[in-house]
């Protein structure tokens, strides 16, 4: 792989009640829990991971259900929709899943591309895209969800902001993104470097209010890169744009840079290393309660304060 953003990384997102987001992903959707932790800044709170069978770069959606956190507002300066790949032909299925469930889903097109939108329990803007690049990428699957309607991983982001054009230029000048095309006021860019989940869409809205982040809504998102060479170039990038910009966190399963862009959203760069087998066994992934080393110490404490799962 190359010394350049290779798409996206992970997402992350706030929910509400940790077992019904738990139960919607890893039941209604199909995804696979790849690591159940806890927030490295409020240990009573989970920090789920779902994706594919190993948690590969590109198929990352967490989660920090907070609970009784309240409903957030999507607006301006934030991540306000996830778009994921599906295969050729599965929509329908996804529709009368869905449907089934009381969910309502709406059917559309974007850049040429179907889609279905709809809102996890919580409020979350999701939409499942049969995307036009052929998606090799293999799936995590279920007795239900097989290899013909799984989930392939990311396809693109949707970006909402007053105005993009010096979000643009972030993705454009610092993050080897490509203007690719435009539909009204949604624009695409695209990385070459990889051909799965490297879509950024930009909504530019200058009458739309500014989001409020809390359950139903988007944290940050991250970018990928293969090592820590790599991202702490990508460091100096961004301040060299006159952007502030995080040291390096070790987040035990990458290491991260954070900072917000000119339209507010939170950029994360998090690398491929060293992924989430280091404490856990493959089969075994998600399946215990795993904490960062600074709260080992208080480990029944913080198992006696998380909400209850079964």
């Amino acid at each position: 792989m190359e010394n350049k953003i290779l798409g996206l990384h992970h997402i992350t997102a706030i929910a509400n009640l940790a077992k019904r987001n738990l139960d919607f992903y890893t039941h209604t959707l199909g995804v696979r829990l790849v690591k159940k932790t806890v927030n490295f800044d409020d240990p009573g709170t989970y920090h789920f991971y779902f994706g594919d069978e190993i948690g590969t770069p590109g198929t990352i959606l967490t989660f920090f259900p907070w609970e009784g956190i309240g409903t957030g507002r999507n607006g301006t300066g934030m991540a306000t929709h996830i778009g994921y790949s599906v295969p050729k032909g599965s929509l329908t299925f996804w529709k009368n899943r869905l449907e089934a469930q009381q969910i309502a889903v709406e059917e559309g097109e974007i850049f040429g591309e179907q889609l279905i939108s709809f809102t996890d329990p919580d409020g979350l803007q999701l939409q499942f895209i049969e995307s036009n690049q052929e998606d090799n990428r293999k799936p995590w699957l279920t007795n239900e969800i097989q290899s013909n309607t799984a989930l392939r991983g990311f396809h693109n982001v949707t970006l909402t902001l007053q105005q993009a054009e010096q979000t643009a230029k972030v993705l454009t000048d610092i993050l080897g993104y490509d203007f690719q095309d435009q539909a009204g006021n949604r624009s695409r860019f695209a990385t070459k470097a990889i051909e799965t989940a490297n879509l950024i869409d930009i909504i530019e809205d200058p009458s739309a209010k500014r989001g409020h982040n809390a359950a139903g809504t988007n944290h940050h998102i991250a970018f990928r890169v293969k090592d820590e060479e790599t991202l702490m170039a990508y460091r100096e990038k961004v301040l060299s744009a006159g952007l502030q910009i995080t040291p390096k966190i070790d987040r035990d399963y990458f290491f991260s840079l954070y900072f917000r862009e000119p339209g507010g959203v939170l950029f994360e760069i998090a690398t491929d290393n060293p992924g989430f087998t280091r404490d856990e066994a493959l089969a075994e992934l998600g399946s215990n309660l795993k904490l960062p080393k600074q709260y080992e110490g208080i480990r029944s404490d913080i198992e006696k304060s998380l909400p209850t799962l079964s």
